[in-house]
């Protein structure tokens, strides 16, 4: 037979809420610290496809300058090799280009530029999340000539 000290013993033990926080927050701490690594981690990899775009870009941009197929990619070259270690999350080792006159259309000169992103943060997640390719590659393109 339980006493009735037992009891409101019972009572106040079923209705103490006390604790209800930090035992919420031990269950959902864990997954927000995931989410926010996850969002760091592909936060990381989208600045180096966006700077990988960029560089791309630029060095397009540079090369309208030369007069011949063979000077544009040397100047392709020197602007990469001078400028694209100061984009953000690039390791200038990592990365690989290629310059010369379009295959399809003789009055445009093309820069495709490769980056093995596997240095990256992002791979050491989880390892069964769906991540993206681990090389991240952009081309541009510009008119000879201009207009």
């Amino acid at each position: 037979m339980t006493k009735p000290r037992d009891l409101i013993r019972q009572r106040r033990f079923w209705t103490n809420r006390s604790g209800t926080s930090a035992i919420e927050f031990a269950m959902l701490a864990p997954i927000f610290v995931l989410f926010l690594f996850g969002m760091i981690a592909y936060g990381i990899y989208f600045g180096a496809s966006h700077s990988v775009q960029q560089i791309a870009a630029d060095a397009a941009r540079t090369a309208i300058s030369g007069q011949t197929a063979g000077e544009r990619q040397i100047i392709v070259a020197r602007f990469i090799a001078n400028n694209a270690g100061q984009y953000p999350f690039i390791n200038l080792a990592q990365l690989t280009f290629n310059a010369a006159d379009s295959a399809s259309d003789g009055n445009q000169f093309d820069v495709s530029v490769s980056y093995d992103a596997r240095n990256l943060p992002i791979w050491n997640l989880l390892p069964n999340l769906p991540l993206p390719g681990t090389t991240i590659a952009f081309r541009s393109t510009i008119r000879i000539g201009g207009i």
